[in-house]
């Protein structure tokens, strides 16, 4: 069985970029899928787009949700279990980095707001679609967002690098512990990728021009590799695979990361 027809998926971060293209792959495989995000009329327009893609029988819907809120992730997970009567996977996409820079001038809270919207906001999804998966008593698949920034460093882009470090290992101790319950927990880390949150830098200029001289394929990904991935990871495909954190970065961890220190020339 290779389908994900008639599954609940929740993609948080759906509105944009790297979640909606995902939200979109998968209602165009038959999914039932739900995007929250903390802006309505963001959410309102990416439903819409998701629908013009879906396939016939899948419905799309949206609920406003801020991932770092415990109370808001278990009302998203209730509204996308509502047309099944269950939830079968989450894609937890929402993330950015609000602090860029060095650490000895570190602005701590810009520093603490990024470790809780990217590494915090997983936590608390791991936590509800586990616990929602455990009660119904079926399998389910979890795949969560880290990064290359987690992976090797990026100057000054540690902050985020950080929380998405933390995500590999949440991903892994989370496969560990649901394994038993026939919970897999996979992660994706993508290097640069041209969407609204890269777009400062793969507008061209240094920094991009850094990537590119780091990564074998040379080239910037798109928001469809990475859903690409990310569906492989959540459908029946991937059955026997857990506790992975699937690069997707046109080779840069071959190499050194990004110098964050060139958008700040002395």
């Amino acid at each position: 069985m290779t389908t994900i027809q008639g599954w609940s998926v929740l993609v948080t971060g759906g509105g944009s970029g790297i979640g909606l293209a995902t939200a979109e792959r998968l209602a165009t495989d038959g999914a039932h899928v739900t995007i929250c995000g903390r802006t309505e009329s963001k959410l309102a327009a990416a439903a819409d787009r998701i629908r013009a893609a879906a396939s016939e029988n899948a419905a799309v819907t949206y609920v406003v949700a801020d991932v770092t809120v415990d109370e808001q992730v278990a009302n998203a997970i209730k509204v996308a279990s509502e047309v099944t009567g269950r939830i079968d996977a989450l894609f937890a996409c929402a993330g950015g980095s609000l602090h860029i820079g060095p650490v000895l001038d570190a602005d701590i809270e810009a520093v603490r707001a990024t470790i809780d919207l990217n590494l915090m906001g997983s936590i608390i999804c791991v936590k509800h679609v586990g616990a929602a998966l455990r009660s119904q008593g079926t399998p389910g698949s979890i795949v969560l967002m880290s990064s290359g920034a987690g992976r090797f460093p990026h100057p000054f882009l540690w902050a985020y690098g950080v929380a998405k470090a933390g995500i590999c290992f949440l991903t892994q101790t989370s496969a560990e512990e649901l394994g038993p319950l026939g919970i897999r927990v996979n992660a994706v880390a993508p290097g640069i990728v041209d969407d609204e949150l890269m777009s400062f830098i793969t507008g061209g200029g240094p920094l991009l021009d850094d990537y590119i001289s780091q990564m074998p394929l040379g080239r910037v990904g798109t928001v469809d590799d990475v859903a690409a991935a990310v569906r492989y990871l959540i459908g029946p495909e991937s059955s026997f695979v857990t506790g992975e954190v699937l690069g997707i970065d046109g080779g840069h961890h071959l190499r050194r990361g990004a110098d964050y220190s060139l958008l700040f020339p002395s």
